[in-house]
């Protein structure tokens, strides 16, 4: 297992829309155990592949303070259950130190396939409804900042080129 680079915002490679898994073979399997790696190092809850620049619809989620409940989702499609929005502070690993309010559908239902190629249906509400949400936008192109008003990601975008240059 290893500890990958995430990508930060304003990154464009973070815009780039994941492609399908034909088959979940041992390299796909390596790639869930470095997103778990590289979530857990990061301090995570949530981590779509696009995140560490591959390209491919997986992402992986552990709600548990132990990481005693880690779940895979590869090619997930999400069916909105109520259209009744819950509000979120969300932040991101793409996006250090920066939260906003998102509003979500707070339950839907996801078809997906697990770390075995097995396909499972589950419905889901709260928070793990709310990060699949957020992780499948990853897989789509989209950051939680697209959410929020023009002046304040351009005042999230500007601080983080910032820092980036500070870093560099």
């Amino acid at each position: 297992m290893a500890v990958l680079d995430i990508l930060e915002f304003p990154d464009p490679r973070l815009r780039t829309r994941a492609e399908p898994v034909s088959e979940v073979s041992d390299a796909t399997r390596a790639l869930i155990d470095d997103l778990f790696e590289t979530m857990y190092a990061a301090r995570g809850i949530g981590l779509a592949a696009t995140q560490v620049d591959v390209h491919q619809r997986v992402l992986v989620i552990d709600l548990s303070e132990d990481h005693s409940e880690p779940q895979v989702f590869i090619n997930p499609e999400v069916t909105v259950l109520e259209p009744e929005l819950g509000e979120y502070d969300e932040g991101c690993l793409s996006v250090p130190g920066f939260y906003e309010t998102v509003q979500r559908p707070r339950r839907v239902r996801v078809t997906a396939l697990d770390r075995d190629g097995e396909t499972f249906t589950r419905e889901l509400d709260g928070l793990l409804a709310i990060c699949l949400q957020h992780e499948i936008d990853h897989l789509d192109g989209k950051l939680f900042v697209d959410y929020i008003s023009p002046l304040k990601r351009q005042r999230i975008r500007k601080k983080l080129e910032k820092e980036h240059r500070r870093r560099a």
